[in-house]
């Protein structure tokens, strides 16, 4: 096994597992054990290092390599944490080669990228190449939730020029995406014993007319003026609970709504337009109530067109191929990141397609690839002349 593949499994093997608002513990959850063994590696490596603390046992980790004479600074910026492990039918944390593929928890989204950046990072701070740019990574915490983490660095004085944010992007150059808005809607009613249901008011019968009306106005979204490289906006609701029990006629009942967001559109806006909609068509809100977005996150305007072509010439030097630039639909710490005034581009290794899935992997070719790109990129872009 070569150093990057055997970097790889040594991250898949240490859970870090984002519960999701869920009330969850134990040693898999959250990003503590990852972050101690990433600033192990840092403090063994000889560079500057610190914690950023975001949320009680939940630290980004900022390591600095000062490049030589450098003119610039690129942020790297990779996750640490990964979504749960429900439904997985292979051990989430054992990792497996098998072929060119690494399987496990995390290894596609997102620590082949974080594999692939440490290995760049560490052969940048023992060669130390004349004319490099410094480099800046961070590992984030919160990013598959909140994106906490990415908030809490963007209010950071970190001094970057360029931001090269790790996801699995088949190693091409995104540099725009959707943002995301995220809330709740409940009903309430009033319960009573489900012999005489006509003495209450049913909390999901209500939600049912919601629903109804939510399934309508997202059927509009799609069809909508698109985006030119994004497409429409959408909307989805991806969670519901309510009720007590079976012989009780329900009091409440909620639902997780998501909402993706264009460059251009106001968050508030977009809630303004479900409250409006739910009223004109169910006459009112009685018993409706609204809550505020728990993820607000940006989206990523095209904002590093000055940079895409030393990158592109980077990348094609690493991997043979001139790499795409394009849109995606999904979100990134680079929306917070590039709502604070850094130009960001997202990049790495492995397909999205492969993420969150029950039996995750990537390809390990992609990895190598990546970390030779990484180490390109902060070489070609310390030393190449940009306007």
């Amino acid at each position: 096994m070569d150093d990057v593949s055997r970097l790889l499994s040594e991250l898949v093997a240490i859970p870090s597992v984002n519960p999701m608002g869920r009330r969850l513990s134990g040693a898999e959850f959250l990003e503590t054990r990852l972050t101690d063994h990433l600033e192990a590696e840092f403090r063994s490596l000889g560079v500057a290092c610190r914690r950023q603390p975001v949320a009680p046992g939940r630290d980004n980790l900022l390591a600095w390599y000062e490049a030589p004479e450098s003119r610039r600074t690129i942020l790297f910026d990779v996750h640490q944490d990964t979504v749960p492990t429900d439904g997985m039918t292979i051990p989430p944390f054992e990792p497996e080669v098998v072929g060119e593929r690494l399987y496990g928890r995390g290894s596609c989204d997102v620590k082949g990228s974080l594999a692939a950046m440490l290995a760049a990072f560490t052969r940048l701070v023992r060669e130390r190449p004349a004319g490099s740019a410094s480099v800046l990574l961070a590992c984030t915490v919160d990013e598959e939730f909140t994106h906490t983490g990415a908030s809490r660095l963007a209010e950071t004085h970190h001094g970057a020029d360029l931001a090269i944010v790790a996801e699995p992007t088949l190693l091409n150059l995104v540099h725009c995406h959707k943002g995301a808005l995220r809330w709740k809607i409940r009903t309430r009613g009033i319960a009573c014993h489900s012999s005489t249901p006509h003495l209450g008011v049913n909390a999901i019968y209500r939600m049912g007319r919601v629903l109804e009306a939510l399934e309508s106005f997202a059927g509009s979204l799609s069809r909508s003026t698109p985006h030119p490289i994004l497409g429409p906006p959408s909307l989805s609701v991806g969670r519901i609970e309510g009720g007590q029990s079976v012989n009780v006629v329900p009091d409440w009942c909620e639902i997780e709504v998501d909402r993706r967001v264009l460059p251009g559109e106001p968050p508030a806006q977009c809630l303004e337009q479900v409250a409006g909609m739910l009223a004109d068509r169910l006459g009112g809100l009685d018993g409706i109530e609204l809550g505020q977005p728990w993820v607000n996150m940006p989206p990523l305007s095209p904002s590093a067109s000055r940079w895409l072509e030393p990158l592109g010439d980077a990348i094609a030097a690493a991997t043979g191929r001139r790499p795409d630039v394009m849109g995606v639909p999904f979100g990134t710490d680079a929306g917070p990141l590039n709502a604070a005034g850094l130009p960001c581009v997202v990049f790495g290794p492995g397909d999205i397609a492969q993420a969150h899935t029950k039996d995750e992997w990537i390809d390990l070719d992609q990895v190598r690839l990546a970390a030779e790109a990484y180490y390109r990129i902060a070489v070609g872009l310390g030393r190449g002349s940009i306007d």
